[in-house]
């Protein structure tokens, strides 16, 4: 049944179109045939995200914001202490994944998560979120999304914005090394900075050089770390990876 199921996910990777007219009607013809084990399959894929998440101080009664949160399944990183969330946010264009993310939350009980079908680049918080005048996050999540979002870097500014003075942002993304990456930042071949952006570009999913340089010259670095991950079914390939959390300046 596993293998059946990796089986589908797999051909709508290499092999099923993607159609649409503009970046939501994409990312809904990419997701809606393979949603239903799009958690499964990815779990062998997305590396990191646990160790991020459970690195995240949770604010007791704060904001919380998923940005391109899909299915909602890196939230379940958090355990029990989503409960001390006042709100958690989980914004994504994809309305299969979302459809998923809510059965998700009914099942473990999450009374405190709002779904919406927004970008990333555009989103801001509803007006029932009031924290002293302002609506502000306290915790703004970017869960392997960044490489899916065109115009990631106002998805980046976007989150900084929604933030509160000395809020954090995290994200565990795909990416590929400038050909000539600052002192103490991993290099990669030119191979690995050819055939990643080529092979999971077919699938409109953009591995950036410039994701770790942003993020560091906009929040102030808490956490960064770059990793290998292997793939499975390809256990020759190993994709590269980062962990980023930073903090908001307060000036």
């Amino acid at each position: 049944m596993s293998f059946a199921n990796d089986l589908a996910v797999l051909y709508h990777l290499a092999f099923a179109p993607i159609r649409g007219q503009d970046h939501r009607e994409r990312l809904e013809s990419f997701y809606a045939g393979q949603a239903r084990g799009y958690d499964a399959f990815r779990a062998h894929l997305l590396h990191g995200r646990r160790e991020l998440y459970e690195r995240i101080p949770i604010p007791k009664g704060g904001v919380w914001v998923e940005m391109g949160g899909g299915t909602g399944a890196a939230l379940e990183f958090l355990g029990p202490r989503i409960a001390e969330l006042a709100s958690v946010h989980i914004v994504d264009l994809s309305q299969s994944l979302l459809d998923i993310a809510r059965k998700r939350a009914e099942r473990h009980g999450w009374t405190n998560v709002s779904f919406w079908q927004e970008d990333a680049t555009a989103f801001d918080l509803p007006l029932s979120v009031m924290r002293s005048g302002e609506r502000r996050a306290d915790v703004v999540t970017f869960s392997y999304s960044l490489t899916m979002i065109p115009d990631w870097f106002a998805a980046v500014d976007n989150a900084r914005q929604l933030l509160k003075p000395g809020g954090l942002l995290a994200a565990v993304d795909f990416f590929v090394a400038r050909k000539y990456p600052a002192a103490g930042h991993q290099r990669h071949s030119w191979w690995t900075r050819t055939f990643w952006p080529a092979w999971l570009g077919l699938d409109n999913v953009v591995p950036s050089p410039d994701h770790i340089p942003y993020l560091r010259r906009r929040f102030q670095t808490m956490h960064f770390a770059e990793h290998w991950a292997r793939m499975k079914y390809f256990p020759l390939f190993r994709v590269p990876y980062y962990q980023f959390l930073g903090v908001k300046p307060v000036q």
